[in-house]
Formats: C-alpha cells, sequence, structure tokens
C-alpha cells in the first residue's frame, strides 16, 4: 500500500479521469479529477434523489433507498436494505481492503423535512431546478447532494482498495430528521459492530463549515391544569391557560443561557454555546365560555456544551414552578463533541489540503444528526457536507460545486484516514472554532 502525498495535488494528473491509478502514483489528482469528470453524473443522480419523495413524517424512503441501491449495485458493491419498519428501508454497503486496519462508516440519510407551504417556493419542489451554479429542490442541503457526492466517494474508494487498509460501512438511513428510532438507531442496535473506529457523516453544519460537535436535545412536555366553570367566575393565574401561557414564557427566557465549555473548546464562541428553548405547541381549553381546566405545551431545548439535558430539565422545572404543572421529558441527549486535536479531524485537514481547498472552520452544529449517536458511543466523528446554511428552507439548494468538492473531500479525507497519515500544515494557521454566522 503507497500513501498519498500532500505534493501529489500538484501539476496534472498522469491518470486524468481514466482509470484508477495501480501504481499508487496520483491518487489524489486523479480523485479530483474523477469528481469533476463525473459533475454530470452527480447531477443527474441529485435529480433522481430529488424526484425519490421521502418526506419524514410520515419517513417513507423506499424510492429514495432504491435509487441509492441501484447506484451501488450497478458499481458491483452489493448493497442490502434494512428495516425496522416496511416502509422506512436504509441502505447498507461494505468495502474490504483485505488488510488489517480502522473501520470507517460513512453515513447520509435518506429522509427530508416537508417542503412547507409549496405556494411559497420560485421553483419546483419534486423536480430537481440546475440554475445559476445552484441545485434547487427538496432535500438538496438536507442533505440529498451530499448523498449523491458520498455514493461517488464510495465508489472511488472501491476502485483504491489496493491504496488503503481497513474497512469501510456505507450507510443512507431513514427517519433522521425527527430523530426516530428506524434508522441509524436501528441499525446500531442490530449491528453493534457498526460503530466503527470513526464516522464522517454529510450533514453538513451549514457555510462550508466542519462540526466537530453539535448541541444537545431536550425535548420536554408541560402539562397543566386548572378550575373549572364558567368564564365569568375564572380568577386570575388560576386557570390551565393562564398557567401554560405563563409556563412559556418562563421557558422562554431561559433562551441565552451559556455553558462552561471543556478545555479542549476553549476560544469557541457563537449561538453553539448558548442554550435555545423554542415552544413548538400551545394548547389549552376547548371553548371560549369556559374556563380551561387542560393544557399543555412541547418545548425544544437545544443545548450547548457545558449544560446537560438533567441540568436543563432542572432549569425548566424551576423556571416554571409546580402550582397546577407537571413536566415530562419526551427524549434528550447531552451535545456531544469530538476533540479537534483528534486523528480523524487531523485526516480531514490533509484531505482539504490534497483537494486544493481551505481550511473549514470548525463549528458546533445547532441542529442534531446522527453522528451524535456515535459521539455518545465514545466514537470520534466530523459533520461536512453541501447544505449552503444552517437548515434547510423553502428553495432548499445546494451549490453544485460544492456538491463535486464534497466528493473529492469525502475519498481523500476517508483515505488519510485509512492510511493513518496525519497531515502537515506548517504554513496554514488553523481555523477559528466557531458556533454562529460569520
Amino acid at each position: 500500500m503507497r500513501s498519498i502525498d500532500e505534493t501529489e495535488h500538484i501539476g496534472t494528473a498522469k491518470t486524468a479521469a481514466g482509470e484508477a491509478p495501480d501504481g499508487g502514483e496520483d491518487v489524489s489528482a486523479w480523485i479530483r479529477a474523477q469528481a469533476q469528470a463525473r459533475r454530470e453524473d452527480l447531477v443527474r443522480l441529485c435529480a433522481e434523489l430529488v424526484a425519490a419523495r421521502s418526506v419524514n413524517p410520515d419517513g417513507d424512503t423506499r424510492a429514495a433507498a432504491e435509487v441509492v441501491r441501484g447506484f451501488l449495485a450497478s458499481r458491483g458493491l452489493n448493497p442490502r436494505l434494512e428495516r425496522q419498519l416496511e416502509h422506512m428501508p436504509s441502505v447498507l454497503a461494505e468495502l474490504d481492503s483485505g488488510q488489517p486496519g480502522p473501520h470507517l462508516v460513512l453515513n447520509v440519510h435518506l429522509d427530508t423535512m416537508p417542503p412547507g407551504d409549496e405556494s411559497t417556493w420560485s421553483v419546483p419542489v419534486w423536480d430537481m431546478i440546475r440554475r445559476d451554479g445552484r441545485l434547487y429542490g427538496l432535500g438538496m442541503g438536507n442533505m440529498k447532494g451530499a448523498v449523491a457526492a458520498m455514493l461517488h466517494a464510495v465508489d472511488l474508494l472501491a476502485q483504491l482498495r489496493h491504496h488503503w487498509s481497513g474497512r469501510i460501512t456505507f450507510t443512507a438511513v431513514s427517519d433522521e430528521v425527527v430523530f426516530g428510532d428506524n434508522g441509524a438507531a436501528f441499525l446500531l442496535r442490530q449491528h453493534p459492530g457498526l460503530t466503527g473506529n470513526a464516522l464522517l457523516c454529510g450533514e453538513g453544519p451549514g457555510y462550508r463549515r466542519l462540526a466537530v460537535g453539535e448541541k444537545g436535545v431536550l425535548w420536554l412536555e408541560v402539562a397543566a391544569t386548572g378550575e373549572a366553570g364558567h368564564s365569568s367566575a375564572v380568577r386570575q393565574g388560576r386557570s390551565a391557560a393562564a398557567r401554560i401561557a405563563r409556563a412559556a414564557t418562563a421557558i422562554d427566557g431561559l433562551t441565552g443561557l451559556r455553558g462552561t465549555l471543556p478545555p479542549e473548546l476553549q476560544g469557541l464562541a457563537g449561538a453553539g454555546l448558548e442554550l435555545t428553548a423554542n415552544v413548538g405547541v400551545l394548547a389549552a381549553g376547548s371553548f371560549i365560555g369556559q374556563i380551561a381546566t387542560s393544557g399543555r405545551l412541547e418545548v425544544d431545548l437545544r443545548l450547548p456544551p457545558g449544560i446537560t439535558a438533567d441540568a436543563a430539565e432542572d432549569l425548566v422545572r424551576a423556571a416554571i414552578g409546580g402550582d397546577g404543572l407537571t413536566l415530562r421529558r419526551i427524549k434528550g441527549w447531552d451535545a456531544n463533541v469530538t476533540d479537534p486535536g483528534d486523528s480523524l479531524v487531523q485526516a480531514w485537514r490533509r484531505g482539504e489540503v490534497l483537494a486544493g481547498l481551505p481550511a473549514a472552520d470548525l463549528a458546533i452544529r445547532l441542529p442534531a444528526s446522527d453522528a451524535s449517536r456515535w459521539r455518545q458511543r465514545g466514537i470520534p466523528a466530523l459533520c461536512y457536507g453541501p447544505q449552503p446554511t444552517l437548515s434547510a428552507g423553502i428553495d432548499d439548494y445546494a451549490v453544485e460545486d460544492e456538491v463535486v468538492n464534497c466528493a473529492a473531500l469525502y475519498a481523500l479525507a476517508a483515505l488519510s484516514y485509512l492510511q493513518g497519515n496525519p497531515p502537515q500544515r506548517p504554513s496554514i494557521p488553523a481555523p477559528p472554532l466557531i458556533g454562529d454566522l460569520p
């Protein structure tokens, strides 16, 4: 096995975009040339994925999984479908170099957020539109652009098996956007060895950033009770509606609290370090002329490093008080971070050098991703993808060049990690750790 060298990215690839180099020459240049040569294939694959509707809820990923399965099968990579529910398949494929080495997991998800009000879209929701260097369509940012890029990276790595040691497992999972139990969580229960030694996830934090961690999540339900009677007999603050409204205001006041950073993240700044508390559901009563006897709210808290889920729940309980109110946890987990000095981060940095791309700023992702499931098991995990902003929205898109670049970056970073060669970047200062917009 011959390792790639950082000087290889200078000059012209001897093999250009042809067959994989068998003697180990110009491997990084070949990968870059391949990514560019596959541009039209990548765009077509993105269009197929957008057309394969996979909105969650209800999370039906069968069409998208078939697109992924078909691509991998056409490359002779023997994919398989696994599912807990019939309509939520995930796709797996395994590459083995035949040499001992680390196990790297590559992860993307197939489901998308709903489109919202389709009348507000200026482009078709379900048909990908190529315009002004952007690829528009539901899920392109989160994260069908990354799915296409990682599929092509897997194909490139399969052709380069003699250049790396260890094995790779590719996972395209269902049920991610709602933190569901039927995708990555199901696979990890079924296959404990799927934890591997490291994970690269296509879930981009936006703005060409590299996420070494993400905020924790805490979903809570607050229920209120109140006195019954005609509306004319209501007493101040005693109805369920008044109690639940007061609780909502108290919870909203927690937004902006900051935790204490662990030593490896000292110097990080921005929204990734602040607690946010969003009251997403609020309801009380059933008729305007009666005192509301019951009410409820559901709140989504995003937790920075330094504020645990247990501590956040205690903060909510103290903020709302106990008069006619009860609190129930729906789900939650702590913030999770990979040490910026980890060998996986160093391998990514080397991939950036070999791809001829600037070093991405490090960030804490604000939304959650399946990478947290690996970090919670002590496995280093990074998130990077062509999502252009913090989260998908109306007129969802990915920049076409970023999709192409990601295909090269995923392959080069994986190759570097599986060769065990840390990067040497003495002339380039380390980028800052950041957690919000520029």
